[in-house]
């Protein structure tokens, strides 16, 4: 059960920081470190997410 619970906070977390970094980089797009450190943000979440799904596919649900 705990386990469905930390995959589930780690797939929204990951989402959350992609819907994030998306969002700023286009309010901020104009500004060259404001690009490298929301880009940032979304690989990380992407890689969050990526590892997670791949967590579920592997273990199961």
């Amino acid at each position: 059960m705990i386990s469905l619970i930390l995959v589930s906070l780690g797939l929204l977390f990951g989402i959350a920081l992609i819907a994030t970094g998306i969002y700023y980089l286009i309010q901020e797009k104009d500004e060259k470190d404001s690009v490298k450190i929301y880009g940032t943000c979304i690989a990380v979440g992407v890689v969050i997410t990526i590892g997670i799904v791949i967590k579920l596919i592997l273990a199961g649900f």
